[in-house]
């Protein structure tokens, strides 16, 4: 019986073992985060902090410092100083006195808009002495088994991963790009997937339709054409010395393994995907923490709830039109509730409901039971905060996937999107009004964010696996598309087209001559047998 038991303890430990996840051993990661968008380190931070914790050495390109963040011995920082202010190159460029006129952008200017900004940010990072050394170092072999890399207008550090020989993973904040088609090998139908910069959804209507492919097309025509170049050009610069061979980005973009994406259901549309476009969205959300002793008496006190006013890092209310700002407080001193309201500068007098702090812990405050509503500028962090803790969405967009995210968010029954310059008092306390007395938006967002919180996996868990997946496969070459080894003519099938067209030209000709033969032969015969 004892020998029974046992064995029966010895079994149920082998399929413990045999069950158990595999684990990767404590690798050397080198992390290029060197563009300087705040809002973007909720990601990076999140994706950083977990790596140490899972025992992995980083080494960290950064535009913003993490010592603060207190990650031990196992991570190094190189820090891009000073901070690259690209908001001036971008208001310069398009004559904007602040960031508020980017309402009245077009989407051509807004994808130059990030182009410019990427290559003008890409090249203040290279030419650090620090880079400079991580880019001419002698010593390569086993340095580091991974590159850890931002999608975003950053593509000449990917020439780092064959300097140092490693695979790549990249993230991307905005989630699903259009362009991401040419890079991971497959087709995003343009009929039913809206650009990220186009405030449509995936229900578009002819019109619509026209103007998502013309959008699309000029997007890559513009990276192929007059982007791709560019940089090119400046990872020829800087890698020429020390590389036999400096690649080109279109071939280094399908170098990409794995790419993790600022994104999940339902707060994207459904798409065609492949395996290695993993959505990771929310992972920066943590367990509430604590609020601050004012902002928790203020929030405990709303005894008839309470609104967030927050447009982000970059769009900043501080910046708004005086008259604007005197519109807002209008409203909010007529509202029973009260306003918790990032604002960055001093504002004299207030209305009693009214709170502003030039920075608040966004998360913590919208897991408060008594915040009715978030006035946002439809950024996806944020967004994907009020959905976690199901708070009712106001949006303002402004630029990006803004509107793309409030589009979606409206056609799902959880927000109001208005448009800044429209904005008057009785449209925002209307819309107030709604969000807050109208049941089925808390109704809307309460099923929304149920299917947004309902995983496999934790989002920060899911990324590290991934990273691990690659790291532990040699850089998944199992997982790479053959359609990317494809000519652009035969990946779209063009080659096989034109054969079947040509083919079907020629037999037709035949035909025809074979016709006109025959029956120029029977007239021949019939005037023969005439005579």
């Amino acid at each position: 019986m004892k020998l029974s038991r046992f064995r029966l303890l010895l079994l149920s430990c082998f399929l413990i073992i045999e069950q158990a996840p595999q684990t990767t051993r404590a690798s050397k990661i080198l992390a290029v985060y060197a563009f300087p968008g705040k809002s973007h380190y909720m990601m990076h931070t999140a994706l950083i902090r977990e790596l140490i914790a899972n025992g992995h050495q980083v080494t960290m390109i950064a535009a913003f410092s993490l010592e603060s963040q207190k990650l031990g011995s196992n991570y190094t920082e190189i820090l891009i100083e000073p901070v690259y202010d690209f908001w001036h190159d971008v208001k310069l460029s398009f004559g904007a006195q602040h960031l508020f006129e980017l309402t009245r952008m077009d989407n051509y200017d807004f994808l130059k808009m990030l182009q410019i900004i990427g290559l003008k940010t890409t090249e203040h990072a290279l030419k650090q002495p620090k880079v400079q050394a991580l880019i001419h170092a002698k010593e390569t072999e086993g340095v580091f088994d991974l590159l850890l890399a931002e999608q975003f207008y950053q593509e000449a550090f990917l020439a780092l991963a064959y300097k140092y020989r490693i695979p790549i993973v990249t993230t991307s904040t905005l989630g699903y790009e259009n362009h991401m088609s040419q890079m991971m090998g497959l087709i995003t139908p343009w009929s039913f997937v809206p650009h990220g910069f186009l405030p449509f959804t995936d229900r578009m209507s002819f019109f619509e339709r026209l103007k998502n492919s013309f959008v699309s097309m000029f997007e890559d025509l513009h990276r192929l054409l007059i982007y791709f170049p560019q940089m090119d050009a400046l990872t020829q610069q800087h890698f020429g010395n020390v590389l036999a061979e400096v690649p080109k980005v279109k071939d280094m973009e399908h170098q990409i393994s794995v790419m993790l994406l600022n994104s999940h259901a339902p707060l994207t549309t459904a798409r065609p995907t492949v395996d290695a476009m993993i959505p990771v969205g929310g992972m920066h959300i943590y367990p509430p923490k604590p609020l601050p002793a004012d902002i928790k008496a203020f929030l405990d006190g709303a005894t008839d709830g309470a609104i967030f006013f927050s447009l982000g890092s970059n769009v900043q209310s501080k910046d708004m039109p005086a008259d604007m700002v005197q519109l807002f407080l209008d409203v909010f001193r007529s509202l029973k509730q009260r306003i918790l309201w990032k604002f960055e500068d001093d504002m004299g007098a207030l209305p009693p409901n009214v709170m502003i702090k030039k920075w608040m812990p966004q998360a913590d405050i919208l897991a408060h039971r008594n915040v009715k509503v978030f006035i946002t500028h439809g950024g996806l962090f944020g967004t994907q905060e009020g959905v976690h803790y199901a708070v009712p969405l106001l949006g303002i967009p402004f630029y990006c996937d803004q509107h793309l995210n409030m589009n979606k968010a409206v056609l799902g029954g959880y927000a109001i999107s208005l448009h800044f310059q429209s904005i008057t008092k009785d449209i925002l306390r209307d819309s107030l009004m709604q969000l807050i007395y109208n049941a089925t938006f808390k109704e809307n967002m309460k099923q929304v964010s149920a299917v947004f919180r309902d995983r496999a996996m934790d989002a920060r868990k899911s990324a590290v696996y991934w990273i691990e997946y690659v790291i532990r496969h040699k850089g998944a070459p199992h997982m790479h598309l053959a359609g990317l080894d494809l000519n652009w003519f035969q990946f779209y099938l063009l080659d096989v087209i034109l054969f079947v067209v040509a083919t079907i030209i020629f037999t037709l000709l035949v035909l025809w001559l074979v016709v006109r033969l025959l029956l120029g032969s029977d007239r021949n015969y019939r005037k023969a047998k005439r005579h």
